[in-house]
Order: C-alpha cells, then structure tokens, then sequence
C-alpha cells in the first residue's frame, strides 16, 4: 500500500548508513536487528530478513503511527509494534535495536546493569533488563517500554538490547556506548565485584557536567589585551 506522502529517501539512507556502521561495529550480525528514525507521523524502519550490515536504502520501508507501509516494496521488521510504541510513549527520534554480544550476554544473567562509570548517565543511569517475552509481540513491546521509563537504553532479557534518542546518531552513539559499558561490566566482574556508583556519586557527575558544558568543543579563549 503506497501514497502520495513523502518517501523519506534521505531518512532511508540514515538508516541504511547506520545499519552498515553497527554491523561494522560488531553490534549486528545477519538479520538480527532493526534500526528506525521518525519524521513527523512517518517512520523509516529496516525491512524484516534484510542483511542489516549490507543493507540498502531500498531495504528500508517507510510506515505511519499506525504500522501501515507508505513508502518502500518490503515488509517492515517484526520489532515494528515496539519501534512504533517508543515513539508514541516518549516521542523520540531514532530507535536501534541490535543482539549486540556483551548487552545480549548481560541480558543472560543481570536484572540490571549498574552505573559503574559516569558515562552511562548519557543513557540515564543504571539500564534496566525487560523481562523476556518472544520477539515481535505486544508482551515484548510492553516489557520493554517499561524498562526505558526515564532511560535512553534498555537490555532484553535473553534477546539483546534498545536504544533511542532525538537523533539517528545519537541513537546510534547510544547502543556503541551501551555495549562498551556492557564490556566494562563483564571485565571488571571476572575481578571481583564492580563498585558502583551512588546517587550522590552520580549528581556530583551531573553537576560537573553542566558547570563544564561536558561533551562539546569549545575553542580557547582569545588572550586578554597586554598579555603575552
């Protein structure tokens, strides 16, 4: 089913391109997998049996809010309902969804991943793991919903992990940064047992954050006139 709205063909190559770097990252491996950003009341979302790390703008398909195809000749992903449901509970821009092997390991054995380093405060502090529910169902939407409340990311018991933000991007930054505090994680719990970081811990993390404008460049300041 098509119509006259606009195919998003720029969108579809964000989607392709991402794919290709998370597969070239390691975070995405065959089919397994599905990335999407939104436009207003359309979403460009990889297609259902797509080799993601080799994936083409013409394997990205183009859907409403309310799953029907607009744009594109392929199905969407199974994950369509939990993609869609994202946007409409916490109107993001971009949802990646990957079996990467540290978050998918993780998801085997935490009920949560803790914040053990400050850089998991991008996703929202400690990531939660939605309890398991097969693929491609509303159970599986639910679950996972749930588990992002006031986070960026969650882990999907047995299955793998999520990630949104406003941008494809960030999105996709997200789910790198996800993994690497995944691997973190496992690293220092074949040591002993990680220590994590306290709520006061955290706030300090914040605070300093936006004392310090952390995150962006910033070029240095010109020299005050008479100085040498």
């Amino acid at each position: 089913m098509t119509d006259s709205s606009p195919a998003l063909g720029p969108e579809r190559s964000a989607v392709a391109d991402a794919c290709r770097r998370l597969g070239a990252e390691g975070l995405l491996i065959g089919t397994a997998g599905n990335v999407s950003v939104r436009v207003e009341d359309r979403v460009a979302v990889t297609a259902t049996g797509a080799v993601l790390a080799e994936l083409t703008p013409d394997q990205v398909t183009v859907v409403d809010l309310d799953g029907q195809v607009v744009a594109g000749t392929l199905r969407p992903t199974s994950e369509l309902d939990l993609h869609l449901g994202v946007y409409r509970r916490y109107g993001t821009g971009a949802v990646v969804h990957t079996h990467a092997p540290m978050a998918t390991a993780l998801s085997l054995v935490l009920d949560e991943l803790p914040c053990v380093h400050y850089q998991l405060l991008a996703l929202g502090g400690t990531v939660r793991v939605a309890p398991y529910a097969t693929f491609g169902t509303p159970e599986l939407a639910d679950s996972v919903l749930a588990a992002l409340e006031g986070r960026s990311a969650a882990l999907m018991a047995n299955h793998g992990a999520l990630t949104h933000a406003p941008t494809l991007d960030k999105a996709v930054e997200h789910a790198l940064l996800l993994e690497w505090a995944c691997g973190v994680y496992q690293r220092a719990a074949a040591l002993g047992t990680p220590r994590v970081l306290d709520e006061k811990r955290q706030l300090a993390v914040i605070e300093a954050a936006i004392a310090r404008d952390y995150g962006t460049t910033h070029p240095v300041p010109p020299a005050q006139e008479g100085t040498r």
